[in-house]
């Protein structure tokens, strides 16, 4: 796994307490540290905001696989061989996007669990009722954009890199919340929905801001301009963007509860029009009134087996766009890894 790799690299990761830690560890604690600090600011103002902070801290904390600073970072390697310390702002800050992004869109998918666990409006609804849950959720998620803000901005490198930096991440915020429109849109008119529209959302509402940015935003901190590496990233980005969310798109039917962690049947249940029901639709009539019939149904068709080939064929195409690339051999093969861990993964 690529944090193998990196456990091999002890110039450029953190040590702490004697050992070497690996990327996950250090961005952990990069988290843990910058929320310490923001919490405290918050529990001096009122008690009540510190405990409002808490739970959005427990959310950011709670696990998840960390895939967004890991491709940033590894963009970033691409190009350089500078110790690390500096940019983990940057790439922490990822994750506190990413929290923001998911909040919102368990309020919107009304979303029960999230990594095992209750969802914030759910948490928040438990003290105070549904109407201050979904409240409540929506400032938490508002809460972890801010903060995601004021983490990239204490990356401690030239202001002209800050910039390149900035305009990778703004660009990835617009595009993740241009496809979470098209996504709810979706849902209100799901018979007029296209497959290609289907992979224009995951492009805009996954690639972008799990791999395609992040691997930009990666070269940016490098202070690296060259379009070589630029499209190949972007080209490598998209590819296995697309082919994360359709694999999202399979798990959201037939994954196990137990390993995703979250519960099965949701997009069924809310008729999102992803690319596999699309293509169900495309072979037969579908039951929309009854999950656990309709994931039967679509088993029929023969849709699963498409997805999974438009996966393969997508990662291939991924890492034949990255093999030319002027990058380290390191970081190539780190990130050819990466892609097949994120679309063949059982949660």
């Amino acid at each position: 796994m690529a944090n193998n790799t990196l456990e091999g690299n002890r110039r450029h990761i953190p040590r702490q307490t004697g050992r070497t830690t690996t990327l996950v560890d250090a961005i952990e604690g990069t988290l843990a540290d910058f929320l310490a600090a923001r919490i405290a600011a918050l529990d001096a103002t009122d008690p009540e905001l510190g405990g409002f902070a808490r739970t959005a801290r427990d959310l950011v904390l709670a696990g998840g696989k960390r895939l967004r600073p890991t491709f940033a970072y590894w963009g970033w390697r691409g190009v350089s061989d500078e110790p690390v310390e500096p940019v983990l702002p940057a790439l922490a800050a990822l994750e506190l996007m990413h929290t923001f992004a998911l909040v919102h869109d368990d309020v919107m998918d009304e979303s029960a669990t999230r990594r095992g666990r209750p969802t914030a409006h759910r948490i928040f609804a438990s003290r105070h009722g549904e109407r201050f849950g979904t409240s409540a959720a929506i400032l938490v998620g508002d809460l972890c954009l801010v903060w995601a803000d004021q983490l990239l901005a204490r990356t401690p490198i030239p202001t002209a890199t800050l910039f390149a930096v900035r305009a990778r991440y703004d660009r990835m915020r617009v595009e993740a919340i241009s496809g979470q429109y098209l996504d709810v849109l979706g849902e209100t008119s799901p018979g007029d929905w296209s497959e290609d529209r289907a992979l224009l959302v995951a492009r805009l509402k996954t690639a972008s801001y799990t791999v395609q940015r992040p691997l930009q935003l990666g070269l940016a901190l490098a202070g690296s301009d060259s379009p070589e590496i630029d499209l190949a990233y972007e080209n490598f980005g998209a590819l296995v963007g697309e082919a994360f969310q359709l694999r999202d798109d399979l798990l959201g039917v037939f994954g196990d509860p137990a390993v995703t962690g979250k519960p099965a049947g949701d997009d069924l249940r809310t008729g999102k029009p992803t690319t596999l029901l699309l293509l169900a639709r495309r072979h037969a009539p579908l039951t929309l009134d009854d999950p656990e019939r309709l994931a039967q149904e679509i088993a029929a068709t023969g849709a699963p087996a498409q997805v999974e080939a438009m996966i393969r064929e997508r990662v291939a195409s991924a890492i034949a766009a990255l093999a030319a690339a002027p990058i380290a051999a390191e970081a190539r093969h780190a990130l050819i890894e990466l892609a097949v861990r994120a679309t063949h993964r059982p949660a």
